[in-house]
C-alpha cells in the first residue's frame, strides 16, 4: 500500500491481503520450549508479492516456556531500522527478568539490509509484524492453557524500533499497558519521504510523483504520522489508555526531536497519557544518557530510569490494562480517516489484517 495508487489498493490489496491472510491462518508454529526463534506469516506486502514470514525472538523468564505464570507479561522489543534481533533496543534478557516478561523480537518488514529500490514501510506493515509476534505468543498460551498476566503487555524499541512501537500502539490502540519510545520517528515528513535536502539524514525513498509506482499517497502519510490530530482523537475515543513513554534527545537530526515534541504535544492535547523525557545537556550522567543527540546512551537502562515504576509487577505505579485487548475483541473498529478513504485494522482473526478502503464515489 505503500505507493500504490487508491485504485490499485482498492481493486487488489484489500481483497488480497485478507484473502491471504487466511490462507496462511493455520501455518502458526508452536512455542519453543526454551529460548529461541520461530517463523510466522506476515501479511503480504505490495512490492513483493506472495506470501512473507518473519522471524520473532523469544526470551522465556528463566529460559524455558516453564518459567510463564500467570503474573508474567508479553513485551515486544523492537531494533533500530536496518536491524535486526533486538539491535539498538533494550537487551530482552535485562527486560525478562526486572519485569516478569516473556520478551519478543521481530524481524518486521525489512529488517536488516533490505532492498533499497523499493520504498521503506516506515511503521505500518512493520507494527502489523510486531503486533502479529504479539498475538501469535498470546495465542499459543492460551492453546497451551497456560495463564498469563494478559493486562501486561508492554512494547519498546530504539530509533526504527521506537517508530514501530509508536505505530503498534495506534494499529492496536485498546492493546498495551505501557510503551516506551526511545529516539523513534514520529512522521514521515516530506524530508524523510523524499530524501530532500536540508533535513534528517533518513531517506525513505518514497517518489512524489503521481504516476511513479513509488508514489506516496496523502493518505499512506497520514497513517505513518503518529501525532496526527484526528487520529489521536479516534484513539481516544476507542479507549486508549496506555501510559506512553517517550525518550528523545533534543539535539537528535535523524529521527527530529521537532517532530517528537509536536507528537507528544498533539497527545497531551487529545488527552492521551503521554511522559514525555526530553533530553538535554544537563541530564548527562555518563552512563545512562551519554549525550543529546540519536544515540542518547543505553536503551536498556533508559527503559528502566524512565518506565521501570511502570513496568515492575510489584511497583506501586505499575501499569495493567484492565477490558479485553484488540486481539480478543475480534472486531473493525480502528479505522482511520484520511482524506481519500480510510484505512482499516481488521481483528476478526485474532491478528490484525490491515487495508486501505477508498471513499465511495
Amino acid at each position: 500500500m505503500l505507493g500504490l495508487t487508491q485504485c490499485s489498493l482498492a481493486l487488489g490489496i484489500a481483497s488480497l491481503l485478507v484473502g491471504s491472510s487466511l490462507a496462511l491462518a493455520d501455518a502458526w508454529p508452536a512455542l519453543p520450549p526454551a529460548d529461541g526463534t520461530v517463523m510466522i506469516p506476515a501479511q503480504e506486502s505490495p512490492y513483493v508479492p506472495g506470501p512473507r514470514q518473519v522471524k520473532v525472538y523469544l526470551t522465556y523468564p528463566g529460559g524455558t516456556l516453564d518459567g510463564v505464570k500467570a503474573s508474567t507479561g508479553l513485551m515486544l522489543s523492537l531494533h533500530n531500522w536496518c536491524g535486526t534481533g533486538h539491535r539498538g533496543t533494550a537487551d530482552p534478557k535485562f527486560l525478562t527478568r526486572q519485569y516478569d516478561v516473556v520478551t519478543i523480537g521481530v524481524d518486521y518488514l525489512q529488517s536488516g539490509q533490505y532492498d533499497k529500490s523499493i520504498p521503506y514501510d516506515f511503521g505500518y506493515l512493520q507494527a502489523l509484524d510486531a503486533l502479529r509476534a504479539l498475538w501469535f505468543v498470546s495465542d499459543a498460551l492460551d492453546k497451551l492453557g497456560r495463564p498469563f498476566a494478559r493486562g501486561r503487555l508492554f512494547s519498546t524499541g530504539g530509533s526504527g524500533g521506537g517508530n514501530v512501537t509508536l505505530m503498534a500502539n495506534k494499529l492496536a490502540p485498546r492493546t498495551f499497558a505501557c510503551i516506551v519510545d526511545c529516539s523513534g520517528m514520529a512522521r514521515l515528513t516530506d524530508d524523510i519521504a523524499f530524501g530532500l535536502e536540508g533535513g534528517s539524514q533518513l531517506n525513505a525513498g518514497y517518489k512524489q510523483d503521481p504516476s511513479d509506482p513509488h508514489h506516496l499517497t496523502k493518505d499512506a502519510q497520514l497513517l505513518r504520522f503518529v501525532g496526527h490530530p484526528p487520529h489521536l482523537a479516534t484513539m481516544k475515543a476507542l479507549g486508549n489508555t496506555c501510559k506512553i513513554v517517550v525518550s528523545h534527545g533534543t539535539r537528535d537530526h535523524a529521527c527530529p526531536y521537532r517532530d517528537a515534541r509536536e507528537m507528544v504535544e498533539n497527545m497531551q492535547a487529545a488527552g492521551l497519557d503521554v511522559e514525555a523525557h526530553f533530553i538535554r545537556d544537563q541530564d548527562r550522567d555518563g552512563k545512562v544518557i551519554k549525550d543529546t543527540g540519536h544515540g542518547v546512551g543505553d536503551r536498556t537502562l533508559i527503559v528502566d530510569k524512565f518506565a521501570g515504576k511502570f513496568l515492575r509487577p510489584d511497583s506501586p505505579t505499575a501499569k495493567v490494562r484492565v477490558g479485553k485487548c484488540d486481539f480478543e475483541r475480534r472486531d473493525e473498529k480502528v479505522r482511520y480517516a484520511t482524506p481519500n478513504g480510510s484505512y482499516v485494522i481488521s481483528y476478526k482473526d485474532g491478528y490484525p489484517v490491515g487495508r486501505f478502503e477508498p471513499k465511495s464515489k
